[in-house]
């Protein structure tokens, strides 16, 4: 079993196969007015921008929602995460698109409750009854102090952040990193030698990666679509179970053979004991 294996997903052309912001914004008849924002505002800005323009023209939440439902998804993503959910994973996702979108094709996709934790842009409904997109870290105040990162959101400190946590609960656990954007890079770069990095071949965290590999610490393993996502992820699950059970083994073992060494040492004692009374019985 895998109870020691940590997989986080981004969502983004990882889970689903493309950008869940620009499916939206194409499909409800946006993509004039975003490409015309997209030089002068942060991305986040003007996703929440645009669900403002969008509002305006009478989009509404159920609208939204529609669309998200008819996200592209590659077959064999759903068997992956239900696998590696079976086998003992615990399944988080780090992404930065946001959390309405990202809970809404996951409830339709029957996947929410695979999922431990979600971090992502936080979203909500306000009461004009417009979608409202925040950053995850608030870059009006203050700066998340990264280079390689968007300034709503630092991978990297989040996965500092789920190491911590584990590291707490005591057992040693290793992480599985799954993503496509040059967003993940940084994350990528936190991973420890035990942890395992899957970078989708040919998307920017593989160009970023394999342009200087050796700053990347944990294992690499690239794959292609949803198929390969599948094959490499079990096979990475099945390695580390197995590495597992041979240290367990390993401590069994041991154990044994300490307690049988044991075991002869009080054989031992005894009968070293039972020859010393009998030498020393005095005859009647």
């Amino acid at each position: 079993m895998a109870e020691k294996i940590v997989a986080v997903f981004d969502f983004d052309k990882t889970i689903i196969d493309l950008d869940s912001d620009n499916w939206v914004v194409d499909e409800l008849g946006g993509t004039e007015l975003f490409n015309q924002l997209l030089p002068t505002m942060p991305w986040n800005s003007l996703m929440d921008r645009m669900m403002k323009e969008l509002h305006s023209q009478g989009k509404t939440i159920e609208d939204i929602k529609e669309v998200l439902k008819r996200v592209p998804i590659h077959p064999r993503i759903i068997p992956a995460i239900k696998s590696a959910h079976a086998l003992g994973c615990e399944l988080r996702i780090l992404s930065d698109a946001n959390m309405f979108f990202i809970e809404t094709i996951l409830n339709h996709l029957g996947l929410k409750d695979y999922f431990s934790e979600i971090n992502s842009n936080p979203s909500f409904v306000d009461e004009e009854g417009r979608l409202r997109i925040l950053p995850y870290h608030d870059f009006t105040t203050s700066s998340h102090g990264c280079s390689l990162c968007p300034p709503n959101m630092c991978k990297g400190l989040i996965i500092e952040r789920i190491q911590a946590s584990l590291a707490k609960e005591g057992d040693k656990k290793k992480i599985i990193y799954l993503g496509d954007g040059s967003g993940d890079y940084c994350p990528s770069l936190k991973l420890k030698e035990e942890d395992h990095v899957m970078p989708r071949k040919n998307f920017p965290l593989w160009d970023l990666i394999f342009s200087n590999p050796i700053r990347i610490k944990a294992e690499i393993h690239e794959w292609t679509d949803g198929e390969e996502l599948e094959k490499v992820l079990l096979q990475i699950i099945n390695k580390i179970s197995l590495e597992e059970e041979e240290e367990e083994g390993k401590s069994t073992c041991a154990s044994q053979l300490l307690s049988a060494s044991d075991c002869k040492l009080q054989i031992i004692s005894a009968s070293a004991h039972e020859a010393l009374r009998q030498a020393l019985s005095v005859p009647q």
